[in-house]
């Protein structure tokens, strides 16, 4: 059984970011919970005794140009699919956090809410997706550094809205979102959504 959790989904710029991993059966690590519980120096920690501890994990990832091409939800079982397909043997299962299932056929899923409170390997994909994602997006902060990738990871903060009203957009950034359309200088970068068919809402 692979529990697979996502992050990055709501951020203005970046990947969205998904990891599967599949636990090892025994004890887990002390302190394992959801990402968002842990401070980023307990999850860097924590991670790197993750990465010993599972029996297996893998990252996939939906770059910003597929999440505009795609939709978010296509482009979040593009990415979980690429994380599933990187692990050493395919699961017969997946327990994926939330209440949509944006993965489905072939895969066997479960969906559950607050599944990285409950399941051990959803926690431990919790944390080393938020891990990989921040890293990747600090390390975009030595070549932008206005927009304060290193600290927001491409959410809105105060200094990210500021970077974008002054120099607009970047290659990493999403340009189907709305977030354009409150920035006067560069509105007209927005991209059409695509189809509904890959915006199924999340919520």
């Amino acid at each position: 059984v692979a529990g697979v959790d996502e992050v990055g989904r709501g951020a203005w710029a970046g990947p969205v970011v998904v990891c599967a991993a599949v636990a090892d059966g025994t004890e887990p690590p002390e302190g394992l919970t959801d990402s968002k519980k842990l401070t980023p120096r307990r999850r860097s920690g924590m991670s790197g005794t993750l990465r010993d501890w599972v029996r297996d994990h893998a990252i996939g990832s939906a770059e910003p140009g597929e999440i505009d091409d795609l939709g978010m939800t296509r482009a979040l079982r593009l990415a979980a699919t690429r994380a599933l397909d990187g692990l050493t043997v395919a699961p017969d299962a997946v327990i994926l956090d939330g209440k949509h299932d944006y993965l489905g056929a072939p895969w066997r899923v479960r969906t559950r809410i607050q599944a990285d409170l409950s399941s051990v390997a959803v926690a431990a994909a919790s944390v080393l997706a938020k891990v990989h994602r921040d890293s990747l997006m600090a390390g975009l902060h030595p070549e932008f550094p206005d927009y304060g990738f290193d600290t927001c990871v491409g959410y809105p903060s105060p200094t990210h809205r500021a970077a974008l009203a002054e120099h607009g957009p970047t290659a990493h950034h999403r340009m189907t979102w709305s977030y354009l359309d409150d920035l006067p200088k560069w509105r007209h970068l927005r991209k059409p959504r695509p189809e509904r068919g890959g915006q199924i809402p999340l919520l």
